[in-house]
């Protein structure tokens, strides 16, 4: 987890950034906004939620399968990584 610590408070920033995005969502349907309106901030939130996931997966792959490790290991941290890609990508 060490290589997340190293970039926390650029995270975090983005995930207050996300926060904002889905609260503008969530006052636009209590408003009842334009729904093209309503469409286009989730999927800048959307966006903003991949973007996030694929920093924090690509530093995971180069930290986790990037170091000497078992092929026990390996074919762990490999399970792992595909188990949830399978639940993201759903």
């Amino acid at each position: 987890m060490a290589h997340i610590i190293a970039n926390k408070d650029k995270v975090l920033l983005r995930i207050k950034k996300i926060k904002g995005q889905l609260s503008s969502v969530e006052k636009a349907l209590e408003k009842e906004v334009d729904c093209f309106k309503i469409l286009q901030q989730i999927s800048a939130s959307r966006g903003a939620i991949q973007s996030l996931m694929n920093e924090i997966l690509q530093v995971h792959i180069k930290e986790h399968l990037g170091n000497e490790m078992s092929s026990t290991q390996r074919e762990q941290e490999i399970n792992n990584l595909i188990a949830i890609l399978k639940t993201y990508l759903k």
